[in-house]
């Protein structure tokens, strides 16, 4: 897909990947309206990008569905169209085991990653079969197939995503509309304290520096790029493409291997 002129919405959009991913489709010369639950956030994003009507904002919770299929209209009517969808916004779950997490945070994450994206997928899908050429990208996680300890939510939450992404890639074959799906690492960005959590074993920085990240500007560059090589999947960062190698070749070796290595998360 050629990005310049394009109008792209991304979730998200306030902070971490997704404000990486809207300053660098506004680099390419694309339009792009930046949702975010957080209105502060996406008046800083605003003001880095300097890109002015080419950028709207949007202050929603992407859990609320009557919210998310009002965007279309709203977006439409400023930018003239919508070409691409890419849902980067999610949380992560407290840092617990499944017999000691609350259903209440069960219920959040799977409310953000799960259904938040499929609100974005079914309020714009309508638009995009009318386009000559769109995309649709999804964040997920190398935790939707390397399962870690205390984040079983988490990653069935993005395994969701992954299988949802994939199905949609096969019912649109037939039209202009590609899907594409994008496993981060582990990415430097508040995810965690977007999230509400504290994460464990990383109070000081010689135990955080036991954990590799990827800076989050390079995350942003490979889902632009996903989007402009009309990719099939991604990953992003040198664990996550371990990881999945890893993973098909032996799926309890990688369990197993994951478990071992982030056990001072879980305590």
């Amino acid at each position: 897909m050629n990005i310049s002129g394009k109008v792209f919405v991304v979730t998200g959009g306030g902070n971490g990947i997704g404000r990486e991913v809207v300053l660098q489709l506004l680099g390419e010369g694309a339009h792009v309206a930046a949702v975010d639950l957080n209105a502060e956030a996406l008046a800083h994003t605003t003001t880095l990008a300097g890109a002015g009507d080419r950028l709207t904002t949007h202050t929603v919770n992407i859990t609320d569905r009557d919210a998310v299929h009002a965007l279309p209209d709203q977006i439409i009517a400023h930018h003239g169209n919508v070409d691409g969808i890419v849902n980067v916004a999610g949380v992560i779950q407290q840092f617990v085991r499944i017999i000691d997490l609350p259903y209440e945070e069960i219920e959040k994450v799977m409310n953000v990653n799960f259904w938040g994206t499929m609100h974005m997928v079914k309020a714009f899908l309508p638009h995009l079969v009318t386009r000559p050429e769109a995309t649709i990208l999804n964040v997920a996680s190398m935790g939707a197939y390397a399962p870690v300890p205390g984040q079983a939510v988490y990653g069935a939450s993005k395994a969701a995503v992954s299988l949802l992404t994939e199905a949609l890639y096969a019912e649109l074959k037939d039209t202009g509309v590609n899907a594409t799906v994008i496993y981060p690492g582990a990415i430097a960005t508040d995810i965690s304290k977007n999230s509400g959590i504290t994460t464990p074993g990383t109070a000081n920085k010689d135990a955080a520096s036991t954990h590799k990240t990827t800076p989050a500007p390079v995350a942003g560059r490979v889902i632009v790029d996903a989007i402009r090589d009309g990719k099939f999947r991604d990953t992003i960062g040198a664990d996550a493409a371990m990881m999945d190698r890893l993973h098909r070749l032996s799926p309890k070796r990688a369990t197993d291997i994951i478990a071992k290595k982030m056990a001072d998360l879980l305590g």
